[in-house]
């Protein structure tokens, strides 16, 4: 019978660790709050999704409190009283509840995304309902990810901005446009950065 090697590695399954080691790499589930604390976020914008939503079927009935609630949330200042939803309105409530949408998708995306970068694995191969991008995603990736979502709720806080123009100043329609070129400019530089590393990483190998 062969004798073992004490030199060679450990048999698949067996992790050995010295204990600082072993508590060093234990601290990454520090974070496991930080992502249930996500989830709660989430149900607080599900809640206000919802309630968003029945005040604007209830404006469309008819009901005037419902209709000064959805004024009143997206700052709309009409020339004159309003007695009934109008396209303006729709159209912002609309934009809204598609910008919590993309919020929520983000949330899901740090959650899922993050606990199996930076924690531990799901688990999930063979689920039917397993996200594609999940196959393939690491830290550069999420971030690439990150940047694409925040540019697209950007892109709907300008929209819902530019509608509502008349009640915001001039300095404020800069400043916005400013800042979504600036978010636009970063992501596409963390792109290009993960592709250049990636490019490397295939010509080293």
């Amino acid at each position: 019978m062969a004798t073992p090697n004490p030199h060679s590695k450990s048999a698949p399954g067996v992790h050995t660790m010295r204990p600082l080691p072993a508590f060093i790499f234990a601290s990454r589930w520090l974070q496991v709050p930080l992502y249930l604390g996500l989830i709660l976020a989430q149900g607080v914008y599900v809640w206000h999704f919802l309630l968003e939503l029945w005040h604007l079927i209830e404006a469309a009935f008819g009901s005037q409190t419902a209709l000064q609630a959805l004024v009143n949330s997206i700052g709309y200042k009409p020339d004159a009283p309003l007695t009934g939803l109008n396209e303006t309105v729709i159209m912002l409530v609309v934009l809204a509840l598609i910008d919590v949408v993309m919020i929520s998708n983000l949330l899901i995306m740090v959650i899922i995304g993050g606990y199996e970068t930076f924690v531990s694995r799901l688990n999930v191969e063979g689920h039917p309902d397993q996200p594609e991008w999940l196959d393939h995603v690491d830290a550069t990736v999420l971030k690439v990810k990150l940047g694409l979502s925040i540019i697209g709720i950007s892109s709907i806080h300008l929209l819902k901005t530019f509608i509502n123009a008349a009640n915001y100043d001039s300095k404020v329609l800069i400043a916005q446009t400013l800042i979504h070129i600036t978010f636009l400019l970063s992501a596409l530089a963390v792109a290009y950065t993960d592709r250049l590393l990636r490019h490397d990483h295939t010509r080293a190998h």
